[in-house]
């Protein structure tokens, strides 16, 4: 059952009954990194899968050589139980404009993602659940640990329980994917969007490359050389990095020298100071309150001209090609070209 210690419930194996799905048929829609791995999941695990996609996918051949049956969106959707939309997020509320005539009351629509739900890009029918089964790694290895009997966790959200039976469900289709066996933490569509968008900004992606920049500007404009400042403020990230995921911070000042800790627990502070908690402050007002679901929405509409501009600017950085090089001369580099 779930653990006490834990502020939300999270569920393993015990408490799913697969056999919720085991008497429908999934429609998963798109074959890409999510897609593929759900699939191949859910079909090894007995449920009875339909991919769908355009007839003139390139995925197409790839779904037919593992074993699965594929149609038009619109065709899977209309002979499904669950629709799983697993396509990126610019492209659904398109995509489920083509497939929503098919999709009945007491059939359920997933995602992976509350985006397009939470901001209403998509506004399911009356009477179809509205659930959400998100894994937190990406889709290939989600496949690899399923195969190799281990977990990956996963997050579970009922927007909309029209049926009484959408959280059984979709605990179900969570443990067919091989979600239950790591546990599968119960949030709502609401938190799961806002706390994905203001990661993704402020730390994972946004936040890290620019203080990694930074970083390495600094040091080359005080005159040191660029493979230094790459070494010293990206390469060794990975190692940090790697520290925290499997111990938290304190692994990680339990590893590094009595140096590196004192002078992180007392410059630390002084780079990331109040100024920053502000800036945060104001992204994550941004996403709670739609400014930047409107803005990406239109920088998509205008075909991404600052989107493009941005990818340009960093592509074009001295610290790419910096790292260009000095990644050649790695061993690893040689292995995963193989």
């Amino acid at each position: 059952m779930t653990d006490d210690e834990f502020t939300t419930p999270i569920y393993h194996d015990e408490d799913a009954d697969v056999s919720h799905v085991t008497d429908k048929t999934v429609a998963v829609l798109g074959y890409g990194s999510q897609g593929h791995a759900h699939a191949q999941n859910l079909a090894d695990s007995g449920i009875d899968v339909v991919v769908g996609l355009r007839e003139d996918s390139s995925s197409r051949s790839a779904v037919r050589s593992d074993g699965l049956r594929v149609e038009t969106p619109a065709v899977a959707a209309a002979g499904a139980d669950i629709v799983s939309v697993l396509v990126p997020d610019t492209v659904q509320p398109a995509v489920y404009e083509s497939v929503a005539p098919g999709i009945e009351p007491g059939d359920t629509l997933q995602f992976a993602h509350g985006f397009n739900i939470h901001y209403n890009q998509i506004q399911p029918k009356e009477g179809v659940d509205v659930t959400m089964i998100a894994p937190k790694t990406p889709g290939h290895l989600l496949r690899r640990n399923y195969t190799n009997d281990e977990g990956t966790p996963a997050l579970l959200a009922v927007e909309r329980d029209a049926t009484g039976e959408a959280h059984g469900e979709a605990l179900a289709y969570a443990k067919a994917l091989g979600c239950t066996r790591a546990g599968v933490v119960e949030t709502t569509f609401r938190e799961e969007t806002e706390t994905d968008l203001f990661g993704e900004q402020a730390v994972l992606c946004g936040g890290i490359v620019e203080l990694i920049v930074t970083g390495y500007e600094t040091l080359v404009d005080a005159g040191y050389s660029p493979e230094m400042a790459y070494f010293e403020c990206l390469n060794e990230m990975k190692l940090i990095v790697d520290l925290m995921y499997e111990g938290g911070a304190m692994e990680m000042w339990n590893s590094v020298s009595d140096t590196a800790e004192y002078g992180g627990l007392t410059v630390g502070p002084e780079i990331i100071d109040e100024g920053v908690r502000e800036n945060m402050d104001e992204a994550l007002a941004d996403v709670q309150d739609g400014t930047f679901a409107r803005d990406w929405i239109l920088e998509n509409q205008a075909g991404r001209p600052e989107y493009d501009q941005y990818r340009t600017g960093m592509q074009e950085h001295e610290i790419e090609a910096v790292g260009a090089r000095l990644r050649a001369l790695f061993a690893w580099a040689d292995a995963g070209a193989e």
